[in-house]
């Protein structure tokens, strides 16, 4: 899955779980509360903890649409980053 980081970074943006409940990666984070301003500080948060850049092509609603599908794309741009 991802690493505790991820999520620690995730979970504020993310009001309408709670502090006991499960982050799947399945989770709507929309259905979760993630709007469009905690999105970009989402974005902005995730670029600095993980010292990576969101590429152009990552900058879409289906990228922040789940928990696993944004994971996916920052492990991607950590293997990138790395090669």
């Amino acid at each position: 899955m991802w690493d505790d980081q991820f999520e620690q970074i995730l979970r504020p943006f993310v009001p309408f779980l709670g502090p006991q409940e499960e982050l799947t990666p399945d989770a709507e984070l929309k259905d979760l509360g993630l709007d469009s301003l905690a999105t970009v500080q989402l974005l902005g948060t995730l670029e600095e903890a993980y010292q990576v850049r969101f590429r152009d092509s990552a900058l879409t609603m289906d990228t922040f649409r789940t928990a696993g599908v944004l994971w996916d794309t920052v492990q991607s741009m950590l293997h990138t980053a790395a090669s």
